[in-house]
């Protein structure tokens, strides 16, 4: 959990320090790399980890990926200038991709299914705490203490965990090697390379795509053209290699498959509620930035509370029924959204988040839980870590086209205003949302229209959502398999707690 809350705490902590930094630092323009670079290595890196953490043992990679996130923490405290502390945050993404699918790998290998409900909601607890106790606290430090202790206070944090996985954590099995010999496989670097390149070509544009340049500009172009080129190489690769980064059962197996492509979707649809709610919030409903907060953050605590207990459903009903129930309920949610009231009250979202978090509680942990089962410790790591990636590419995804969803439908809007109010008006969604926290400038009936408009945005985004939960509803009827296979290791395990073997 310790480690897990480096991961956790340094995704939240940094965005009300950003005036902060940028103040001290400069370049504004590019200030958003501070995000899309942590972001691009953790999840370029998550598949690589997973892969080595089958390979040489997870006790390794757990404490390599932290001495490699506190040397990021402690260099980005010293960061000179906007360039070097991007270039900081990077490497600090690569010890958070470790950190993130060993952690959940180890919780597989420690605890039978029986258990692990209550494991894996005690992580999502530290995501839900984080979420509400991050963005507090890197506010109180940059504005008391400096914008660099944001990063020095993972170092205690850190160095406690460390010491505690050194001391206590033993792993009883030995790394995975090939039938009949004692040495190690070798480790795929060509196809690591290979995954890297396509992973940040690819989030690249997803990410800067619409922000830093057009959609069907040069630089769009170029690096979906190079995606396009390195996905093609890196498949070559893996079928070449003889312990590939990303073997070809992770898509082979009906289980693992499903589950992959229904959590990618489920990416797809979280950037409705943590990229648009708050503007929805503050833009519509005139909440101020800590209230708009809680709005989305009753979510986070719905979600681990729904998790663990999911498996006094998924006991009963299975896996699949289960997950199918929590996705289920959960589109029905997102389609709610577009049926309340306007301008309406607070509570009214913050029902329907507090809503989502149950239902999502019921669809994600229960397939983290069924796909961990069904392999054994050899391939747990891969397999893990192919879940988190395609959640990660699936969120990108979402970014890039409800992004573009959403600044349609707004510059509909406004082109169709009426005339008399039209000079003057913004033109993109962060310039409305502006102009409505600071509607002086504006007449009573152009500060409607605006806050008609993002309602209207916001809604459509909500509707994508909907249709992405549909997608991931899709996936696991056709794919899945009705009851998830154990693995013997599982099974062994299972039987020896008592606990119930049925997937």
């Amino acid at each position: 959990m310790l480690a897990m809350a480096l991961a956790a705490l340094d995704s939240t902590i940094i965005a009300t320090a950003i005036p902060q930094i940028v103040g001290e630092l400069g370049g504004f323009a590019v200030f958003s790399w501070l995000f899309s670079g942590y972001l691009l290595a953790v999840t370029v890196t998550l598949p690589v980890y997973g892969k080595l953490s089958d390979t040489f043992g997870r006790r390794p990679i757990l404490i390599a990926g932290i001495v490699l996130f506190l040397v990021g923490s402690l260099a980005c405290a010293g960061a000179w200038d906007m360039a070097s502390l991007i270039a900081f945050r990077v490497l600090q993404g690569l010890g958070g991709g470790a950190l993130q699918g060993t952690v959940q790998t180890i919780a597989a290998d420690l605890y039978p299914m029986k258990e692990r409900p209550r494991i894996q909601a005690r992580l999502s607890s530290v995501w839900a705490v984080s979420s509400v106790a991050g963005p507090a606290l890197g506010g109180l430090l940059a504005a008391y203490a400096g914008w660099r202790w944001i990063f020095l206070v993972n170092v205690p944090v850190g160095l406690l965990a460390l010491w505690l996985i050194i001391r206590h954590f033993t792993e009883d099995r030995e790394p995975a090697r090939p039938a009949g010999t004692a040495r190690r496989p070798r480790v795929d670097w060509p196809g690591a390379l290979a995954i890297f390149a396509c992973g940040g070509l690819l989030l690249t544009a997803l990410v800067q795509g619409g922000v830093a340049w057009p959609w069907g500009s040069a630089p769009s172009l170029l690096l979906f053209g190079g995606a396009a080129v390195c996905a093609v190489a890196t498949v070559s690769i893996e079928r070449r290699a003889a312990e590939p980064i990303i073997p070809g059962w992770v898509w082979r197996r009906r289980t693992i498959s499903a589950v992959n492509l229904s959590l990618g979707a489920l990416g797809l649809l979280m950037v409705a509620p943590t990229v648009f709610l708050p503007t929805y919030a503050q833009a519509v409903l005139g909440l101020g930035p800590t209230a708009a907060g809680f709005v989305l953050s009753v979510m986070t605590l719905s979600w681990p509370v729904s998790a663990a207990l999911s498996s006094r459903l998924y006991n009963r009903i299975g896996i699949r029924n289960c997950a199918l129930v929590g996705i289920g309920a959960a589109a029905l949610f997102l389609l709610a959204f577009p049926l309340l009231p306007y301008p309406g009250a607070a509570w009214q979202p913050a029902m329907i988040m507090l809503a989502l978090g149950a239902a999502l509680g019921l669809f994600q942990l229960p397939l983290i839980i069924g796909v961990q089962s069904s392999v054994g410790y050899a391939e747990r790591g891969t397999a893990t870590a192919s879940i988190l990636f395609c959640r990660q590419v699936g969120q990108s995804l979402g970014a890039a086209l409800f992004g573009a969803v959403a600044n349609a439908t707004l510059a509909d809007r406004l082109a169709h205003a009426p005339t008399e109010i039209r000079p003057g008006l913004p033109d993109d969604l962060d310039a409305v949302s502006h102009a409505l926290q600071h509607a002086g400038a504006l007449t009573a009936r152009a500060t409607d229209y605006l806050r008609r408009a993002v309602d209207t945005t916001v809604d459509h985004v909500y509707l994508g959502a909907a249709a992405a939960a549909v997608l991931a509803l899709l996936a696991l009827l056709l794919l899945a398999p009705r009851r998830f296979p154990v693995h013997a290791d599982a099974r062994t395990r299972q039987e020896r707690d008592g606990g119930d073997t049925e997937g």
